[in-house]
């Protein structure tokens, strides 16, 4: 049974300039934006970008949301993947001599070396993998969207959702095949 938008009481207020409203859907929304701007960039900084300019074009459209083409957050989160290969996009065709020095930022002694280093190869594994791959992982697995939903969302079948996933599980598996005890 469909109970319609979630969002669309508080988008129509957004839409009639109530602060309260904006601050309440950047609240609610702001987490799975940069954490799906993170997974795909990989730098945060350019994911905090993404996660500002997906609000400003949130907060500009309000006043014209028409409910039921689409959920708002489907489409917040296409503003965002959208934006994402935008700079992916950029970044292909800026060519540089020396690849760019990596600050180590190191963990906090009480903070375990090796959640950090899993962690720093889980996210160097996600940024090999195809753009698609890494989309349709990202939705599934940290956004936790259904397949259906991701999907949709990607604008593929749920059939080529599911190898896109099968396909990047395989690549994640074999990037961190070290890592995995018998």
């Amino acid at each position: 049974m469909d109970l319609g938008d979630p969002d669309e009481a508080l988008l129509a207020r957004v839409g009639e300039g109530d602060p309260a409203a904006v601050r309440a859907l950047v609240a609610r929304k702001l987490p799975r934006v940069l954490a799906l701007a993170g997974r795909m960039l990989g730098d945060p900084a350019e994911a905090e970008d993404v996660a500002q300019e997906t609000f400003v074009r949130a907060w500009k459209q309000a006043r014209d949301w028409r409910p039921g083409v689409a959920k708002f957050d489907t489409w917040l989160h296409r503003v965002a993947l959208n934006l994402c290969y935008d700079r992916l996009r950029r970044r292909r065709e800026v060519a540089t001599e020396t690849p760019p020095e990596l600050v180590d930022e190191g963990p906090a002694p009480d903070r375990g070396l090796q959640a950090r280093d899993v962690g720093l190869r889980v996210a160097s594994a996600m940024r090999g993998l195809p753009d698609r791959q890494r989309e349709a992982v990202s939705l599934c697995h940290y956004q936790e969207l259904s397949n259906i939903e991701a999907a949709a969302l990607m604008g593929v079948s749920v059939d080529a959702l599911e190898s896109l996933l099968a396909r990047g599980r395989r690549a994640l598996r074999a990037a961190l095949s070290d890592m995995v005890e018998n």
